[in-house]
């Protein structure tokens, strides 16, 4: 099955050069991390591209490793141009041995002559502590695969939450978009090219390259063959809240390991953790996560499958929200002890601002939803995975909107 789509100046990103743009004017570091093969890279070069003066960095590549110990200020040969300050991009470079250190202080001796900008696949995310090498000298913002807000949602952020329950616009690009990123997921390569095929050609060699390369050399891994495992089983637990102790149990290793080895697959972006929401939800669960996939499409069951496309789109604009600095959101579930459940809550700072539950096709309103909206009376949305779905009901002094999640997540952003 090939799938085309044809969506131009997709390859621009010009979502995150909106934010580029905007804390390229605050700051002369910034940070952009994300998974593997999301596109930072070629986004940075093509920032490059646009600039009087640049110069490209790439610690993967052997050489360079070389000449940053032998010559720690090489970006001073650069040529430069009166009344311009060259950007040095910096590639991987949370890979040296001492990255901090080395960002501090070409930030503190050189922030007047340059404008650095970091990309990485592994976390650059610091504590804003007292005492951390690089607070207060940074702007960092997270890189993801392509989402559908992405592509074309045309603000950032959410200013009104009663547009959140209004009838979205219905796009047959968007819904096409959709439809293959339902088959070969976001990331660009497979993307691109469209082929289910070609997707899981590009998966097997990318799940396996970021476990038995970037984690092992990271940590010196030794059980790595359990840890693939584990990271194989977790494709069976999607949707549901994750039981640490069973996995132990299955594996033979101990909780604390389990634990340990999901975090070291956050911090590597493959997999990312929702937790429960307790606060005004009597018998509400307090501790079991759900995890879910930047590569939703390792999981099979298609209802499954849809709902984990649903989280990447909901955290991505949750967590890039948090990085533009429009507040302070997260990304929850909600479930009580008699597994009533609705699939994702978004707080705004501590607040509960909108929920959505995930249903493959089913349009009638789900009972859960209504009782969790009568507790909480916040917007509440159902999406779909269908076309040309857009359904306002009202409940009591509350709207429910039942929608093609193609044309609601388009217009979140």
């Amino acid at each position: 099955m090939v799938i085309n789509v044809k969506l131009v100046n997709m390859r621009e990103r010009n979502y995150f050069k909106k934010i580029w743009a905007d804390f390229n004017t605050e700051k002369k570091l910034i940070l952009v991390s994300g998974p593997r093969q999301a596109g930072k890279t070629t986004f940075a070069k093509n920032i490059a591209s646009k600039e009087p003066v640049s110069l490209y960095f790439n610690y993967d590549i052997p050489a360079n490793k070389a000449r940053i110990l032998t010559n720690p200020t090489f970006f001073e040969e650069v040529d430069r141009k009166k009344g311009d300050l060259p950007l040095i991009i910096l590639d991987e470079i949370h890979k040296y041995i001492d990255w901090k250190n080395y960002l501090k202080g070409i930030y503190d001796g050189f922030a007047d002559e340059f404008r650095f900008l970091i990309t990485g696949s592994g976390r650059l995310e610091f504590s804003r502590k007292k005492g951390d090498a690089l607070a207060g000298r940074y702007l960092h913002f997270h890189f993801y695969p392509f989402t559908i807000g992405e592509i074309f949602a045309l603000s950032i952020g959410v200013e009104d939450v009663g547009i959140l329950t209004e009838i979205p616009e219905q796009s047959a690009i968007a819904q096409e978009a959709w439809e293959t990123m339902f088959q070969v997921s976001g990331f660009p390569e497979p993307f691109f090219k469209g082929s289910k095929l070609k997707y899981r050609r590009w998966a097997k060699s990318y799940h396996s390259q970021v476990i038995r390369d970037d984690i092992r050399n990271e940590f010196a891994v030794r059980q790595v063959d359990a840890m693939e495992a584990l990271y194989f089983l977790l494709s069976g637990c999607v949707g549901s809240p994750f039981s640490f102790s069973n996995h132990a149990r299955t594996l033979k290793i101990s909780h604390k390991t389990v634990s340990s080895w999901i975090t070291v697959f956050e911090q590597f972006f493959l997999v990312f953790k929702i937790r429960p929401y307790s606060k005004r939800i009597s018998r509400s669960l307090v501790k079991e996560p759900k995890i879910y996939f930047y590569d939703y499409c390792r999981v099979h069951d298609e209802a499954l499958r849809f709902e984990n496309m649903v989280a990447v789109e909901l955290g991505r604009a949750v967590t890039l929200w948090n990085d533009f600095g429009l507040g302070e959101y997260e990304l929850w579930y909600l479930r009580n002890k008699q597994k009533e459940e609705v699939d994702f809550l978004v707080t705004k700072n501590a607040n509960p601002f909108f929920m959505v539950e995930a249903k493959l096709s089913e349009t009638a309103i789900s009972p859960h939803l209504v009782k969790f909206q009568n507790i909480l009376h916040i917007p509440a949305i159902q999406l779909v995975n269908q076309k040309n779905v857009a359904r306002k009901i009202r409940n009591g002094p509350d709207t429910i909107l039942v929608a093609s999640a193609a044309n609601w997540l388009s217009c979140l952003n």
